[in-house]
């Protein structure tokens, strides 16, 4: 609130100085500039601190009142363009001609300035994804950190690591990118995603024992996960049509050449995937190597010499 006391307080010495100016100098007109600063003024005191202050108090999410605040240094600026053009340029027909003009060369040289701002709008208004979302687009993974006027900084996800990890770089990438790329949102509305785990066993294994091991395991350990899945796919269910899917961990068989393919398919969090796989590789793998007629399939290669 000080800073904001001080920004206010600043516009206001700034206007005493150009009507002081105005007085000792009667040949310079400060009409406008007074006429600027009003509306730089106004347009502070309005969204910044009458309706943020009023809004805040009444937001108590963090995530929440930082978008809010984006939103309005958004608007504000909107609204202080607008005047500012209709002050300096006060003739409708030369307005609109101005408007024209700017329009025809600004879209050529900075079309992609405008597209990264029209990216913003529908970033902020429609909540596509939201500072904390962990999401993919153009190709590039991350947890999104800050959303601004022109780009979306993210933490880097994946690249040359190996699952949903950091990196340890920020990627900042052009809001416009929505208008024409898919967005993949892993959390937006619920944070649940499906995954598997794929183990190979020989033909010779007792492969229904290891079936009915590789069950439980999952199944005990992902218990309270599918629990609280189940909850928020039926709120997803109640927003969105989105057909009744079946949460439950199942383990799926796929005959090869080689081996026999047990497939496990199981809800996990998005933000938890790799912690949870390893976790439940380890105890399957334990519990495996207690079984007697339990083999892991590998790919092997036999050379044969030829007869001499």
């Amino acid at each position: 609130m000080i800073k904001k006391i001080i920004n206010v307080s600043l516009l206001l010495t700034l206007a005493l100085v150009v009507s002081f100016y105005q007085r000792i100098n009667t040949s310079f007109d400060a009409s406008k500039i007074l006429y600027s600063l009003a509306v730089i003024g106004g347009s502070y005191v309005l969204f910044h601190i009458i309706i943020e202050g009023l809004a805040l108090k009444r937001i108590t999410n963090s995530r929440a009142k930082y978008s809010f605040r984006k939103s309005m240094s958004l608007l504000s600026a909107l609204f202080v363009g607008i005047f500012l053009l209709r002050i300096w340029i006060p003739n409708p027909q030369t307005l609109l001609i101005a408007y024209g003009l700017f329009a025809a060369g600004v879209a050529i040289s900075l079309q992609d300035l405008f597209k990264n701002i029209a990216g913003s709008l529908i970033i902020f208004f429609t909540s596509i994804y939201r500072v904390g979302d962990r999401i993919e687009i153009g190709g590039k993974h991350g947890d999104v950190i800050d959303i601004g006027l022109f780009y979306t900084t993210m933490l880097e996800l994946k690249e040359w690591v190996n699952g949903d990890q950091a990196t340890g770089r920020l990627l900042s990438v052009p809001n416009g990118q929505v208008l024409f790329m898919p967005v993949q949102n892993y959390t937006k509305d619920h944070s649940f995603i499906w995954d598997e785990i794929a183990l190979p066993v020989t033909y010779h294994s007792d492969w229904k024992k290891a079936l009915t091991i590789i069950e439980s395991i999952v199944k005990k350990e992902t218990a309270k996960t599918t629990k609280r899945a189940t909850t928020d796919i039926f709120k997803l269910e109640e927003r969105y049509f989105f057909s009744k899917r079946n949460l439950e961990t199942k383990v799926y068989v796929e005959l090869t050449d080689n081996w026999i393919m047990l497939t496990t398919r199981y809800v996990v969090t998005s933000r938890e995937r790799r912690d949870v796989k390893s976790e439940l590789m380890q105890a399957i793998l334990t519990a495996l190597s207690q079984e007697d007629g339990i083999s892991i399939a590998s790919q092997t290669l036999t050379i044969t010499a030829p007869n001499e």
